[in-house]
């Protein structure tokens, strides 16, 4: 499980790296549910260090909210596989 763990939120990070890069661009963005839903998969440490590392989606305030909840669900979810 750590494995995975560890590249999902590995690839997360990219993720949220990526959606800066294009969003100063200009460019094609990724949808804030795709990001929401890989960050819902295991990957909420990443998410959380690419959006403070990238400076990206933290002032918008719908987006944390809904965060917050993704965060709380994996908690829910791992501490539920953890104890069985």
């Amino acid at each position: 499980m750590i494995p995975f763990l560890f590249i999902t939120n590995l690839i997360t990070f990219g993720i949220f790296g990526f959606d800066k890069w294009q969003a100063q661009k200009h460019q094609w963005r990724i949808s804030e549910n795709a990001l929401l839903g890989i960050s819902l998969l295991g990957g909420i440490l990443g998410a959380a260090s690419g959006m403070v590392i990238f400076n990206h989606k933290t002032s918008k305030k719908s987006f944390l909210v809904k965060f917050v909840l993704v965060v709380l669900i994996d908690l829910i979810v791992f501490y539920r596989l953890i104890r069985h």
